[in-house]
């Protein structure tokens, strides 16, 4: 049997909008920390650095589904050039300002405006859906990008700071921006994939996805997921300073990439005929299960081989959300979806980040584990009681659109799309 992933850049044009949107999405993960680092150092505020970095996260939370949602409508070709150079121009502004210390609150009206950078992960993933409707390599498609995920959120930040810290304070959410910028006009001019726009139907509607049942169900469960991860964020932090060894936290969490990374790759190569609202009940239980190690951790040893333990199961659930999305939410809604299914995550981070940073001042990293194994238990019951409703919508789907099941030609009219 070939490589599947391999197989999956035989599609003409798949390698340079991956690529290309690689480089995008790098922004995500480098500007948040490259703020705190910037202004950190330049006004020496780590209250002020943190609350400019969570206007921008927020911002981002908010804008990112809305250009989604104006992408749907009108193409990326469309809405990506403007979404981008509102958010690089305010991103300079806020650069400027930090530079020649301008009023505070320019620094956090420009943070608004930069967060209206597009949320590149799904946009490539509507790329991949376009290519491979209806056929087993978007569950590949899916896993790499699970993985691109992980990738961009393990060297990302480091760059970030690394170039903040040796270069010029500005250094890392500069580059981020170039990385943008660049990225997204490598991105566009692609037209051979890119998404046709959807007509909107009687059963689509014209309201956002976020009103579609399946989405909120889904993007609950992620916000549950996403809560452990910030949770091993911070925990991983307070609990290496406390063993007298703040370094090794940087090895922890690269633990935790690396389990889930691998556990993505491996699940994208396997071919599985469990329904997928099963699957994602039984990826909740294995994420929920895989918490409770957390409260044996006494060293960091212990704790590196506790979360990678967890990482295995975070990328496949997001993978069979991600496919879920793709099954549930109508073609006209399909990257607004997305996007707010990734918004959840990144809520979920935030709010994991907050919850277990306050207990760990309370109690100490062994409290900050609790808070990963509440959310644990919240993602297992959320996916049980999205279990039906999710089969009931699989099954409407499949009966309101037969003729979906011998699937759109690939793009380019070449690759050979069965299993």
């Amino acid at each position: 049997m070939g490589n599947p992933y391999r197989e999956l850049f035989r599609a003409p044009g798949s390698v340079a909008f991956s690529a290309a949107g690689f480089l995008a999405r790098m922004p995500i993960s480098m500007t948040g920390i490259g703020i705190i680092t910037m202004l950190s150092q330049m006004r020496g505020e780590y209250g002020l650095a943190g609350a400019v970095s969570a206007t921008f996260t927020l911002s981002m939370a908010f804008f990112g589904p809305q250009v989604s949602r104006l992408v749907d409508r009108a193409g990326q070709g469309r809405v990506l050039p403007p979404a981008t150079g509102l958010s690089a121009i305010s991103m300079g502004a806020l650069l400027l300002c930090a530079r020649y210390d301008a009023p505070i609150w320019t620094l956090f009206f420009f943070a608004v405006f930069a967060g209206t950078l597009p949320n590149m992960a799904a946009m490539v993933r509507a790329r991949w859906t376009h290519v491979y409707r209806d056929s087993p390599r978007l569950h590949t498609a899916f896993s790499l990008e699970s993985v691109v995920d992980e990738l961009t959120f393990v060297v990302g930040p480091a760059l970030s700071v690394a170039l903040s810290t040796a270069l010029f304070p500005e250094a890392g959410p500069l580059v981020a921006t170039a990385f943008l910028v660049l990225g997204v006009l490598l991105f566009v001019p692609q037209k051979r994939t890119e998404p046709p726009v959807e007509r909107l139907d009687a059963a689509g509607g014209g309201g956002s996805a976020i009103r579609v049942g399946s989405v909120q169900l889904l993007a609950l469960i992620l916000v549950a997921g996403g809560t452990i991860v910030g949770t091993v964020d911070v925990v991983s932090v307070a609990f290496a300073e406390e063993q007298g060894s703040p370094a090794s936290a940087g090895i922890v969490l690269s633990v935790y990439a690396v389990g889930s990374a691998l556990a993505g790759l491996a699940f994208g190569a396997l071919k599985i005929d469990v329904p997928l609202p099963r699957l994602l009940a039984l990826g909740a239980a294995g994420t929920a299960l895989t918490t409770l190690p957390l409260l044996l951790v006494g060293s960091v040893a212990t704790l590196s081989a506790a979360v990678f333990l967890s990482g295995l199961f975070f990328s496949p659930t997001m993978i069979v959300v991600m496919g879920l999305v793709e099954k549930t939410v109508p073609p006209s809604k399909l990257t607004e979806g997305m996007t707010w299914a990734i918004t959840g995550l990144s809520v979920g981070v935030a709010l994991g980040a907050a919850l277990s940073g306050s207990v760990v001042d309370r109690y100490g990293p062994e409290g900050g584990f609790a808070v990963a194994i509440a959310a644990g238990a919240a993602a297992l019951a959320l996916a049980l009681a999205a279990l039906r409703p999710l089969s009931r919508r699989l099954g409407a789907g499949a009966q309101d659109a037969p003729e979906a099941q011998a699937g759109p030609a690939p793009v380019g009219g070449t690759v050979d799309t069965r299993p």
